[in-house]
């Protein structure tokens, strides 16, 4: 295989392409890689031919709006997903053997026969996150697809299933190792793009923030990420001195094993139709974001707010109810406008699910406004306006879309009390809050009241598994990385 596969020459880590680094012994990530190397040779009898890196994430604002077409402001955390491959031209198998054997098992299939098997009752196996990857890959190379088995060893430090992006951080990296095994370009947000849609196979809608946040990020910056009128990403520096804090509520929700994300999802797409015929749009029945209606109707925010405040006045809506407004039948609205895993539903929460996401872009947009202005001039403040915006965001997400769980709202009360600004991040319905300290000291503080007030009281099962290292793998501080990378030895 050549070096690199992308096309482009002198590509620098962490811009368009995924370049080709070779593996330094002063990365932060040499001894992990060398370990599953090490792994890798002993599963398969032979060297593996390069590494992918691509992190989880902590989104910082902007939940539940990428769906809708909205920017989120993510930032790239210092777990990741790695993985050693190696092409294999004789055979056109799949071959997945995990670092954590005991808990993922060992997984081979053909290639050219690649099927994803959702289960009625739980989340998808482990390797059915890979497989989607790969597939994302075929469809895209379509006749060009090159029947070349890959050999993959892999290991992962994202906590499951805790709003950190561990499934996504799996989804991109099989991408862009089968990307690279194909030699097709490395563009970043072309791969971004091509593991937001093969996410679907797993039956998550989601709106691409996850994806995006793997392949854009960059060291030291979080990210405005902008889906409309086509992904962008510009850097934003966090305030000086400021410390982000992840905790795990140790609550894990996998959002393709529940309902309760497409619920969602669905019940925007339709405050969107339902919107949009209330402008008499003859072709309402094609928003089914709200960001494409505020561009039609030339909505600011607040003159939005207004919309769905006068549109849509009851706080629950029925199945008749939706049917006699957009003039369908129940048919209609079971064929055309739920998806199977939300054939179920019978009343919809349009009117909280709208002024949500409407309110929730406008915080995006100001939290990267005050982040630029402490560039210019440093104000304590505006500091605390960004810790404002965080919890008007956790209430909003806790009261109008409803997707917080008793045990963050423990961690946010905590927090609370210690005067740190916290919110949900993730899909929620469990895993991680987020919490903006004012500096690294005050961050330490924070971490051992923690330890002490939440981790030191879990169920006994738990407080064995996190304790043995101090909790330190369910609560951390956490900087900036970098994106989706790949290296060779």
């Amino acid at each position: 295989m050549a070096a690199s596969g992308n096309g482009t020459a002198g590509n620098v880590p962490g811009e368009e392409h995924v370049a080709v680094q070779h593996l330094q012994p002063q990365s932060k990530i040499y001894d992990r890689l060398v370990s599953l190397g090490a792994f890798y040779k002993q599963q398969y009898g032979t060297e593996p031919e390069f590494y992918v890196r691509v992190p989880g994430r902590v989104n910082l604002i902007g939940e539940h709006v990428d769906y809708c077409g909205y920017s989120v402001l993510p930032m790239a955390v210092e777990q990741s997903i790695i993985l050693a491959i190696g092409a294999n031209p004789e055979q056109t198998q799949l071959q997945l053997r995990h670092l954590d054997g005991k808990k993922f098992q060992t997984f081979d299939c053909d290639l050219n026969a690649l099927e994803i098997k959702l289960p009625k009752v739980g989340g998808p196996a482990w390797y059915n996150y890979f497989i989607c990857g790969v597939k994302g890959i075929q469809e895209e190379l379509g006749a060009k697809w090159r029947e070349t088995g890959i050999r993959v060893a892999l290991s992962g430090n994202v906590p499951l299933a805790a709003g950190l992006s561990s499934s996504s951080a799996l989804v991109s990296a099989a991408v862009l190792a089968t990307a690279h095994v194909q030699s097709m370009s490395l563009d970043r947000k072309l791969l971004a793009s091509i593991s937001a849609s093969c996410e679907q196979y797993i039956g998550t809608h989601s709106g691409g923030m996850d994806q995006a946040i793997a392949y854009l990020a960059k060291n030291g910056y979080a990210q405005h990420i902008e889906f409309h009128p086509k992904l962008n990403a510009t850097p934003v520096m966090l305030p000086a001195g400021c410390c982000f804090v992840v905790a795990n509520s140790c609550v894990h929700k996998n959002k393709a094993a529940s309902s309760d994300y497409n619920e969602r999802v669905v019940e925007c797409r339709l405050a969107t139709r339902w919107l949009a015929k209330s402008q008499k749009l003859p072709n309402w029945q094609d928003f089914m974001r709200f960001k494409d209606l505020e561009e039609e109707c030339q909505l600011d925010n607040a003159a939005y707010e207004q919309l769905v405040l006068q549109q849509l006045k009851q706080s629950l809506y029925t199945r008749d109810d939706i049917c006699e407004a957009l003039g369908i039948t129940e048919q209609q609205l079971e064929t055309d406008f739920l998806t199977p895993s939300t054939q179920h539903m019978q009343q919809f929460k349009l009117r909280q699910r709208a002024l949500h996401v409407i309110q929730e872009s406008g915080r995006v947009l100001k939290f990267r406004q005050i982040c630029e202005q402490l560039q210019r001039r440093p104000s304590k403040e505006d500091v605390k306006q960004l810790g404002k915006l965080m919890q008007q965001s956790h209430h909003s997400l806790r009261e109008l879309y409803e997707c917080s769980h008793p045990d963050l709202e423990r961690l946010v009360a905590l927090s609370t009390k210690q005067g740190v600004s916290a919110r949900v991040t993730g899909a929620g319905w469990g895993g991680c809050i987020v919490a903006m300290c004012e500096s690294m000291e005050a961050a330490e503080e924070y971490v051992k009241v923690l330890k002490r007030d939440y981790y030191a009281e879990l169920p006994e099962h738990l407080w064995e598994y996190y304790a043995t290292n101090d909790f330190n793998e369910a609560v951390f501080a956490t900087v900036p990385s970098n994106g989706a990378e790949l290296f060779i030895q």
